[in-house]
């Protein structure tokens, strides 16, 4: 069998998810990567056949947001097209995508099957925690931005029986973890003068920053700043006093697995994130809005709590692979459908994008 993977590349934690997913992947067939975007800082291990800029989000690294503006201008939106067009997804048995924009309209305009895997998929259920403010244009967003036949989610709980619990890294599963005396931080929407700015007066709390802006370790007072590195990275969180992180999906999943305390940080104006956000709160986990006043004092707190969060492991990543390919296989290939005409293909683009005829050009995927 024949397996496609397409893994959206803001951040590094589907990257991180892939990584553990394809050993598993690979019983069932040959696995080919199409890793879309260029906004993470991991060195890549997988076994990628297409890569595309794709669609990714740019951020303000001084306020920790989404910079909206240099995001829509580095989308080249005729250039998604025709990848779409040109990405050969028929060629394969199995369609997995996490979070894909191109795969997903690929799919669309030649009648293939697919199956939507990953944290964002669970938000097809309405019974996942939202913040009190609910978003409208944000939610409709990240409910269509991927189209597939079947939807398999992960999330924090069993909210839904189509939801599973997160894929935990091998390296964390098996650890031991300790408590030395270190805050780990990884806030990659903040840059590294704004997180030492704002930790440099807690001079009897030892740091460990890490961020793609740091390209060798070094020691500023009682700040160690890292590059992105897995292993490290794995190494600080599993001795850890206590993480400071945005509300993305991999790094506090595993921080609870670990029993860790933690403070999260959200991109300001990424609804994905207010939701983990919210979801995180049932955990007794502290929710600021970037920097604010009173973050010294609840860090000092928080370095004094014991962990006191329930939360416990039953799905493993051998169960939720099978999960995911029963459910492909068991997709009937829309192969009797006929393909869609530019007109239609058009019409798709549009529900999520606006065309540019500024940017029209015409290049292979690759």
């Amino acid at each position: 069998m024949k397996i496609f993977y397409a893994v959206q590349a803001t951040g590094n934690g589907h990257i991180s998810r892939a990584l553990e997913i394809i050993p598993f992947l690979e019983k069932y067939g040959e696995v080919h990567v199409f890793l879309s975007g260029n906004n993470y800082g991991l060195n890549i291990g997988l076994p990628i056949v297409y890569r595309s800029k794709g669609l990714s989000f740019q951020y303000d690294s001084t306020k920790g947001s989404i910079d909206l503006k240099k995001t829509f201008k580095s989308i080249n939106f005729s250039k998604i097209w025709t990848e779409s067009k040109y990405l050969p997804v028929e060629k394969y048995d199995l369609v997995i995508n996490d979070f894909e924009f191109i795969t997903s309209l690929a799919c669309r305009i030649k009648g293939i099957a697919s199956v939507h895997f990953g944290h964002q998929a669970s938000f097809r259920s309405k019974f996942i925690p939202r913040p009190q403010k609910y978003n409208h244009v944000s939610e409709w967003f990240i409910r269509n931005f991927v189209k597939a036949e079947h939807t398999i989610g992960l999330h924090f709980k069993h909210y839904d029986p189509t939801i599973f619990q997160p894929i935990i890294r091998q390296s964390i599963l098996t650890a031991k973890p300790s408590t030395h005396d270190h805050v780990t931080v990884y806030l990659g929407h903040y840059g590294i003068s704004t997180i030492f700015n704002n930790v440099k007066q807690l001079k009897d709390i030892r740091f460990e920053v890490f961020s793609k802006e740091v390209m060798h370790v070094h020691t500023v007072e009682h700040v160690t700043f890292y590059p992105v590195h897995t292993e490290r990275f794995t190494q600080s969180l599993l001795t850890c006093r206590c993480l400071i992180t945005g509300a993305g999906f991999e790094t506090p999943a595993e921080a609870l697995y670990l029993k860790k305390n933690m403070m999260l940080l959200p991109v300001q104006g990424q609804y994905e994130q207010l939701c983990n956000a919210e979801a995180l709160k049932e955990f007794n986990v502290p929710i600021l809005d970037g920097f604010t006043e009173n973050f010294y004092a609840q860090l000092l707190q928080l370095i004094e709590t014991s962990p006191n969060n329930l939360w416990e492991l039953k799905d493993t990543t051998s169960s939720i692979v099978q999960h995911v390919v029963e459910k492909g296989i068991g997709t009937i290939r829309m192969s009797d459908r006929p393909k869609a005409s530019d007109q239609t293909v058009n019409k798709i683009t549009s529900e999520v994008f606006s065309t540019n005829d500024e940017q029209m050009s015409h290049t292979n995927v690759g």
